[in-house]
């Protein structure tokens, strides 16, 4: 068994937001807890044997400011975003640097 993103969107995952099951939509955000962690396991992982090692993401979460602060922390290489969110994306990983520079500097 299984659902489309599309169907997931316009059937349970909105019923499951407004009771607060879940905060945000996972295809939009990134679960920091969760999904976070498993990106951070799998770049620290990966760094251990290849420490040049390019990683990014791309999608809905490549333009998503939330999601750019927590590829930031990450210290992912970059995001990808589809054009018209490349402004927002922009502003989001120049918040996450600033906000890095602050508390290290």
């Amino acid at each position: 068994f299984g659902i489309s993103r599309d169907d997931a969107e316009a059937g349970f995952l909105i019923e499951y937001m407004e009771k607060e099951i879940l905060p945000d939509n996972p295809f939009a955000v990134i679960d920091r807890d969760g999904v976070g962690l498993l990106m951070k396991m799998a770049i620290e992982k990966g760094r251990s044997v290849r420490p040049d090692l390019e990683c990014g993401i791309c999608g809905e979460h490549g333009g998503d400011p939330e999601s750019i602060q927590l590829c930031h922390e990450l210290g992912l290489t970059y995001v990808s975003c589809s054009p018209f969110r490349i402004p927002v994306a922009r502003l989001a990983a120049a918040h996450a640097a600033l906000r890095d520079k602050k508390t290290k500097g």
